[in-house]
């Protein structure tokens, strides 16, 4: 069962910068999804990689 908003113990986000509302959404190949899942701190990684390609495009 979960704590409630704000209780001293409830998990607390371990994140540099705060998430945006709406998520990033892409169509990967047939099986991507699976395999991705099963990669270690995935989405921190992948929020990463989209912030170098940002910066590549810039530069």
């Amino acid at each position: 069962m979960p704590f409630k908003k704000n209780h001293p113990w409830r998990a607390k986000k371990m994140l540099d910068k705060p998430l945006d509302k709406s998520p990033i959404c892409f169509k990967g190949y047939e099986g991507q999804k699976d395999k991705l899942k099963s990669v270690p701190d995935w989405q921190e990684r992948m929020r990463q990689f989209v912030d170098e390609m940002i910066s590549e495009q810039n530069a």
